[in-house]
């Protein structure tokens, strides 16, 4: 098969970056490519190290990811990414370097108010503040203590934080939206752990992987870490096989051992999503062509509350909103014992569901949130502008309709001291004059 790497996304074999390469624009200046997907293979298990070295491999730069990474203000680390061979496969591996004393042990509380002072990206933030809250439960559950008394112990080290963060900064680098992921492969037998000897695979991460396809290996090595299947886990929107994609690259990241008889490396495929493809199992790949739009997986989240003003709820949903979901919305319920409730929702992709769950979390304070996997099917839609009293006023145009945006017609009818109503009837009205051909569109 012929490659058509396309511009920034290195190619399979192109040498890692070096910490002399020229730094190209920053992370937060780069354009959306489009819809981009990376599938991790994880054949041989998968860890944090691992899935830095596969995108440093697949080409995001290791300066850029360094500048990310630096942005936590840690200090007496080093990131170098190294070409090594894993049985046979020219891969690079991720290594972090930490001089004199590292704290290992560090409170979750302290990790995640690191991350959130640092000016990253909203979503190498949301990525890694995700990644730290699920290694965070996973404690909490096995140890069945409260979030707020979690350490992560060998979890919390400089190595981690750069592993996590690294590889968010990587995914943000190369333009990844999504992220898919094969079978997971772990171990058997034992490993040694902070409290002494723990089952293989530890139990950090069988609860990490639940809901993911797993395979066991007759080894007992530990394959997957508990920061490898936090990754999976809290970035895979789809699991199985390749998803139907356009390759623009590919790359291997090496685990620091060579053992004989497997590749000890993480593969990750990246490219574009097939229009209309699959996000979750069972969906239905023709129905884009049948319904004449795009069909896409979108995550809804909610929670249910009975001990949150109506003012409290009206604020959640407007910053449900500015995080980057795609709707909210408040529904009332009777909940057990005939109390009255709510449960707050929010439809968003799956790279920002992280930074959604965050905002619907603080802004309500609730103790756990649901997701479900559903396909939404979008119209395609346009905006175009219109002139109101020497007022632009946006116009979202679809199919069916042509409507004025609320927020532009708020703002007209306050500088003209007008009714709402009526600045959206002329702001539709003078579209509608502009674009006689297509009469009166229906829902108007």
């Amino acid at each position: 098969m012929s490659r058509r790497p396309d511009p920034g996304a290195g190619r399979r074999g192109d040498p890692p970056a070096s910490s002399h390469a020229a730094a190209g624009p920053s992370l937060d200046e780069r354009p959306s490519t489009g819809r981009r997907l990376a599938w991790f293979h994880c054949f041989a298990g998968v860890a944090g190290d691992m899935v830095l070295g596969a995108l440093l491999d697949a080409g995001a730069e290791v300066d850029e990811v360094r500048r990310m990474v630096g942005l936590l203000g840690l200090s007496g680390w080093t990131l170098e990414a190294e070409p090594v061979v894993r049985g046979g496969i020219g891969a690079t591996r991720a290594v972090v370097s930490v001089a004199g004393t590292d704290t290992t042990s560090r409170p979750y509380a302290d990790l995640d108010a690191l991350v959130r002072r640092a000016d990253l990206p909203t979503p190498v933030a949301s990525r890694s503040l995700s990644v730290l809250r699920a290694l965070a439960e996973a404690e909490a559950g096995v140890h069945r203590a409260p979030l707020d008394e979690v350490h992560l112990h060998e979890l919390g080290g400089h190595d981690t934080l750069v592993d996590i963060v690294g590889s968010a900064a990587a995914l943000h680098l190369l333009g990844i939206v999504d992220v898919a992921v094969s079978a997971i492969a772990v171990g058997t037998g034992t490993v040694h752990g902070a409290h002494g000897l723990l089952p293989n695979p530890a139990p950090a991460v069988v609860g990490l992987l639940d809901g993911l396809p797993v395979v066991g290996v007759d080894t007992s090595l530990e394959l997957t870490t508990p920061t490898g299947a936090a990754l999976m886990a809290t970035w895979a929107s789809r699991s199985g096989p390749l998803p139907a994609m356009t390759v623009s690259a590919t790359g291997f990241g090496a685990g620091s051992a060579d053992p004989p008889g497997v590749a000890n490396c993480v593969q990750v495929i990246v490219g574009e999503a097939a229009r209309g493809s699959a996000g979750q199992a069972g969906a239905d790949p023709d129905a884009a062509g049948r319904l004449g739009g795009a069909v896409e997986p979108v995550v809804v989240l909610e929670t249910t509350v009975d001990d949150v003003t109506g003012e409290t709820l009206g604020h959640a949903v407007a910053a449900l909103i500015a995080s980057g979901a795609l709707d909210a919305w408040v529904t009332p319920v009777t909940m057990k014992h005939g109390r009255p409730g709510h449960v707050v929702s929010a439809l968003a992709a799956p790279a920002g569901a992280g930074s959604v769950r965050e905002i619907l979390r603080r802004e309500t304070g609730t103790l756990g949130v649901r997701v479900h996997w559903v396909q939404r099917w979008s119209s395609p839609r346009r905006v175009e502008h219109v002139t109101v009293a020497g007022h632009q006023v946006a116009i979202k145009v679809g199919p069916d309709r042509a409507k004025a945006e609320h927020a532009d017609v708020v703002r007209v009818a306050g500088a003209l001291g007008l009714p709402v109503r009526q600045v959206a009837f002329a702001a539709e009205t003078a579209w509608s004059a502009l674009h006689p051909s297509r009469g009166r569109l229906r829902g108007d």
